[in-house]
């Protein structure tokens, strides 16, 4: 009989992360944050001082967005894109 029991997650709602992906001009911040996995994130903007209250309250480091290092128009991950890649690049017709 096969097992179907849950088995142990490595998912840990207290471990966060923040990585910054744009530091605007305009005083806003685009950032990624994450709860529990690196990997599922939700892509947020705020103002500077907003920022860092909410990086000071989630208790959290800020690092700055390193990305693929194939890119989001890439042969090799032709579906990687996030809405700054799709503001920055596919909106405005550039390559950045």
């Amino acid at each position: 009989m096969t097992d179907f029991s849950p088995t142990p997650s490595s998912f840990d709602p207290s471990a966060r992360w923040v990585r910054i992906v744009d530091d605007r001009a305009d005083g806003m911040v685009e950032f990624e944050f994450a709860v529990g996995e690196p990997g599922l994130y939700v892509e947020m903007v705020m103002p500077r001082a907003q920022f860092e209250d909410f990086c000071t309250q989630q208790r959290v480091v800020p690092s700055h967005h390193t990305g693929s290092q194939a890119g989001p128009d890439s042969d090799d991950h032709p579906w990687e894109w996030n809405l700054h890649a799709a503001r920055t690049r596919r909106l405005r017709g550039g390559n950045d």
